[in-house]
């Protein structure tokens, strides 16, 4: 078969092309591997017991990719997978709560760590609501921290607690720990409602506008990564890009104070800002927040009180 037989925790997994080179600069899939190895005690937290979709780079960053959302039949027997029912069909998802799992993805050429929103315990309600800040051609990553922290305003608003972390290109990630009680449809609206706000106290630089011809020079709130079936890149995954970025959880005063580079976070220079800081999105595991207030407001043609909070957001729209 060939490849090298490494024991991860109990388990053997069997290592392949371990010189192929995945990111321009010399960065191989040995490298690939060992990172999410390393990082393994820090990331399994966050994707315990969650649904992943496989977004696999066979010949590095510089080839093909495919999204695989059914787990492989050569899969080791112990690699442990969750039926999920989609129209007419169940897909069989992996489910990584190990170490050694986590490596066998690494060496399936899973760059990107992608998980659903829910876990098994309940998996048609979210326990984590997303807005994905995702910038157009004409605008600046100053501009996503200005929205991002609208953003954060309309959350606290309402009485949430937000946690941001770089997607690990050139955009933000706003999760916001909840009840999982509310289906999918229904933490989608919540957070469209948010959108709208925004949107509507900063056009110059904000929209919900679908269509990317038609979103130049502003920040796309994409709300619609709430829908069922919708992944996100979690928190320490690596991404395709040049340099292998990190999705890396941040502090709400580095962006305040307009410190984040997201270049600066990548496979070299984590786990420094890991020692540093610990894990900062260790606080939104466990936590659970009612969406009433929220969903409430989104009901009402009453904005009540949300101007107010948007005028000491930090920006001037």
């Amino acid at each position: 078969m060939g490849g090298t037989v490494v024991r991860v925790e109990g388990r053997e997994v069997r290592l392949t092309n371990l010189e192929k080179l995945f990111w321009p600069g010399g960065i191989t899939k040995a490298q690939l591997v060992g990172y999410y190895s390393d990082i393994a005690p820090v990331l399994i937290p966050h994707l315990r017991n969650r649904p992943l979709v496989m977004k696999r780079y066979p010949d590095g960053i510089a080839g093909e990719s495919f999204y695989q959302k059914e787990c492989p039949d050569y899969a080791p027997d112990w690699i442990e997978t969750y039926p999920v029912r989609h129209s007419e069909k169940n897909i069989n998802y992996i489910v990584c709560n190990d170490a050694a799992t986590l490596v066998w993805l690494a060496n399936q050429a899973c760059i990107e760590i992608h998980a659903w929103l829910s876990v098994l315990d309940n998996v048609e309600c979210p326990d984590i609501a997303v807005m994905d800040l995702d910038p157009a051609e004409g605008t600046s990553f100053e501009d996503v921290m200005d929205i991002a922290l609208l953003c954060r305003r309309v959350l606290e608003e309402y009485g949430l607690k937000p946690f941001a972390k770089t997607s690990g290109a050139s955009g933000l990630h706003i999760f916001v720990p909840i009840e999982s009680v509310y289906p999918f449809r229904t933490v989608t609206a919540a957070m469209q409602y948010v959108a709208d706000l925004i949107v509507g106290v900063y056009p110059a630089r904000a929209t919900v506008e679908r269509a990317v011809a038609k979103r130049a020079g502003k920040i796309y709130l994409d709300y619609l990564q709430n829908a069922r079936g919708r992944t996100m890149a979690f928190q320490y995954s690596l991404r395709p890009l040049p340099g292998a970025p990190v999705s890396t959880p941040l502090l709400w005063e580095e962006i305040e104070e307009r410190k984040v580079n997201p270049a600066h976070f990548n496979i070299k220079t984590i786990f420094q800002r890991i020692e540093k800081y610990g894990d900062l999105l260790g606080d939104m595991r466990g936590r659970r927040q009612s969406l009433a207030g929220l969903l409430e407001a989104a009901q009402s043609p009453a904005r009540t009180g949300v101007s107010t909070a948007l005028e000491y957001a930090g920006v001037n729209p």
